[in-house]
């Protein structure tokens, strides 16, 4: 049985269209009118890499999802999106990124307990506490930031290091902070309540022509986040047993036993059928697991000519 067809480029031709920019896996439509349109096309990365294969539904499911979100958590934050015409489209308020990830651990886990097993204990300026294992809480949850890189890879920044380059302001530094943490919060709250913990995140954050701060981009989707499986959670933990999760880990974790991690000269390996499937699955196992909604595929024909069709009839 052949896949179901994916977006891997988006090309609409809307009126109104200022510019046009093709990031790692959305494709933004910048309108006169101080609207962008974001389309998130089925390309998965890792390592900083767009994979060569397309993942059916995935744009449908980070769309869908992250609207899902922005609307859960609009009370938390303010945030940039206005409509959802079509399954694999938001459209917000147009935002000037602030080049400042905001990471978000409840969790050592990633990328901190990497950093915590060579020894160090202070992680983008803040301070890890000693006889921690893998996966275990943090006493209270870390905002650990990177920069914003255009291309490459980004990188670990403290708070202090941001604002010597001057990369926000310190009003605009205490606001996405206080953001971050209680958007945390709260998609900590809704994760439990689904039988999720959610153990880290990241935070984009823009600024509007009129100087607002707004929450922008994804929230609380697979690829900007790691969720465990609450249930047997402890147990496993007791027993240094691996936790079960649901995130895009399992990508890399892949990718690295095939030989890959992003660096000069490593070939991208061969993604068959089989593990293309497996890891639609497992997008859309967590939309339904995080949502509490079936999935439902949208039309994938002709995936372009739907998102056309949508935001011609949105914009008219």
């Amino acid at each position: 049985m052949s896949l179901p067809n994916t977006l891997m480029r988006s090309d609409l031709h809307l009126p109104g269209v200022a510019d046009v920019y093709h990031g790692k896996v959305r494709d933004v439509y910048h309108l006169a009118d101080g609207r962008t349109i974001l389309v998130a096309t089925d390309r998965i990365s890792a390592f900083d890499v767009v994979l060569p294969r397309g993942i059916p539904h995935k744009g449908q499911v980070l769309s869908q999802l992250s609207w899902h979100m922005l609307q859960a958590t609009a009370h938390i934050a303010p945030n940039w999106a206005i409509a959802s015409p079509d399954p694999n489209v938001v459209v917000g308020h147009r935002c000037t990124t602030v080049k400042v990830e905001m990471v978000v651990r409840g969790y050592l886990a990633g990328h901190a307990w990497r950093t915590y097993s060579e020894g160090k204990r202070v992680l983008c300026g803040a301070t890890m506490p000693d006889g921690l294992k893998e996966n275990d809480a943090f006493p209270t949850p870390l905002i650990t930031p990177s920069t914003k890189a255009d291309v490459g890879h980004d990188e670990d920044i403290s708070p202090e290091e941001i604002l010597k380059r001057g990369l926000c302001t310190p009003e605009e530094w205490a606001t996405m902070s206080r953001y971050a943490l209680a958007l945390f919060a709260e998609g900590s709250r809704i994760a439990k309540a689904r039988g999720l913990i959610l153990v880290d995140t990241k935070y984009e954050f823009g600024r509007t022509a009129d100087g607002r701060i707004l929450l922008i981009d994804e929230v609380h989707t697979p690829d900007s986040s790691r969720y465990f499986h609450l249930e047997g959670y402890a147990e496993r933990q007791a027993k240094g047993e691996r936790q079960k999760q649901l995130s895009k880990e399992f990508v890399r974790e892949w990718l690295i036993a095939n030989h890959f991690m992003g660096k000069e000269g490593q070939q991208v390996p061969a993604m068959d059928d089989a593990f293309v499937q497996s890891v639609t699955t497992r997008y859309v196992e967590l939309f339904e697991k995080i949502t509490g909604e079936k999935f439902m595929p949208a039309d994938t024909g002709n995936i372009n000519g739907r998102v056309q069709h949508a935001l011609e009839g949105y914009l008219r």
